[in-house]
């Protein structure tokens, strides 16, 4: 098993000359570590940074653990490490028998790297998470896959910190309603029933947007490049409103999941691109908090699709159309407070096999009155519950409490 050689290639790049290869997990489980940041404090009352990682995060590792499991386990991206350095006291590895080693590449072909022995002598600067979410995996053989790795040699430990601080702060976010689009992207593609929570969201929030007859109808902003869809800005500039597909997504995928992370694992399957379809699924232990639940499993698309239609549609009578385009209820905040409303009506829509518009319009008529662009509410993520209460406390379902700090202004705005 040791020594472990694999062939490699030398990449020079501005910041220094580093080998790229690939390496099984089980052998970067053996041999590499993770060099947590530190602080030491001084006599002097000030300290010192040693190490560059943060700490591991265990629900993390767990989750990575589920990914690895599927057949749609994939890491691209390359695993970072500074070779040469112990893990037990952070310095260079001098004895040359057990220094990771290259050999000089020839005539354009790969050099081989080597590495003698299941010691920890490579710190992890970026990848940790990915390497040690190995751990959780069920499956033995998940061990063996190659992952791709950046070697450096002889990169001081400044250096190796410099780098992580470059990666981890020059990356920019990739937006969630963009990562969710690119999620459920080829949703047309793949037969429905194999649609997990997630990209069923996707394709329904589609639907919602380009059906003439939704109250949502061209309301959801696509974050890919187009010429057919409006921005947040450009809606607001118009007049009109807009918000964004992660909204809609997240809104929707709660009607029909408690855990769509799970779901989507447990679809998966082990052969890759072919995973099983809804009927794995548990039906959850708690429809009344995803109440379109035993529709997704069935497969009943249409019917989730009709459900958020007519209720939305009893959104826009009741609550959307005499208000203006700036009120808090056609905000990100007020849409998700309406989808939060809509699980008890949606429940007892699918319960007693009813969701006409009509019966959402009489559940949200005692709201009517509410001005939503009452400066009591606000854009800020606290106005979410500030409006689902408000609406809870207009339809009867409960009442403001003398104790909460917001007592007055409820009963102010619920006259």
């Amino acid at each position: 098993m040791y020594p472990f050689i694999s062939a490699g290639i030398g990449v020079e790049q501005p910041f220094g000359r580093f080998i790229v290869t690939a390496v099984p997990a089980r052998v970067l489980l053996d041999t590499a570590y993770s060099d947590r940041l530190t602080a030491t404090r001084q006599e002097d009352g000030s300290y010192t940074l040693s190490g560059s990682q943060r700490a591991l995060r265990e629900p993390r590792l767990k989750d990575i653990g589920k990914f690895i499991d599927t057949g749609a386990a994939c890491f691209p991206n390359a695993i970072i490490l500074a070779a040469n350095y112990r893990e037990e006291d952070g310095l260079e590895e001098e004895d040359e028998k057990l220094q990771w080693t290259f050999s000089t590449e020839r005539n354009g072909r790969p050099g081989d790297l080597r590495i003698p022995a299941a010691l920890k002598r490579a710190a992890i600067i970026d990848g940790q998470h990915r390497l040690f979410g190995f751990n959780y995996t069920s499956i033995a053989r998940r061990l063996e896959m190659p992952l791709v790795c950046a070697v450096f040699f002889d990169l001081p430990k400044p250096y190796q910190a410099r780098l992580f601080a470059t990666i981890n702060s020059t990356q920019r976010p990739v937006s969630k309603s963009q990562t969710y689009e690119l999620f459920g992207y080829n949703v047309e593609e793949e037969p429905a029933k194999k649609w997990t929570p997630e990209k069923l969201a996707v394709f329904m929030a589609r639907k919602l947007n380009a059906d003439d007859a939704s109250p949502l109808h061209q309301h959801i902003v696509v974050p890919a490049e187009n010429d057919f869809s409006t921005s947040l800005a450009g809606a607001r500039r118009a007049g009109d409103w807009a918000v964004s597909m992660a909204t809609v997504v997240e809104g929707t995928v709660r009607l029909i999941s408690s855990n769509p992370k799970h779901d989507a694992y447990k679809m998966a399957g082990e052969v890759r691109y072919e995973g099983h379809d809804r009927s794995v699924l548990d039906p959850g232990s708690d429809l009344e908090r995803t109440p379109l639940r035993e529709l997704y499993r069935e497969c009943n698309d249409e019917m989730i699709h009709t459900a958020l239609t007519n209720y939305f549609s009893a959104v826009e009578k009741v609550l959307w159309r005499e208000a203006n385009p700036g009120t808090f209820i056609r905000k990100t905040v007020g849409l998700q407070a309406l989808f939060d409303l809509s699980r008890p009506l949606l429940y007892a829509g699918v319960k007693e096999r009813d969701l006409r518009v009509p019966r959402f319009v009489d559940a949200l008529e005692p709201a009517k009155h509410i001005n939503f662009s009452d400066g009591f509410f606000h854009a800020s993520g606290a106005s979410r519950t500030t409006i689902r209460k408000t609406l809870e406390y207009a339809l009867g379902w409960s009442k403001p409490s003398p104790e909460d700090p917001n007592y007055d202004e409820y009963c102010r705005v619920l006259r």
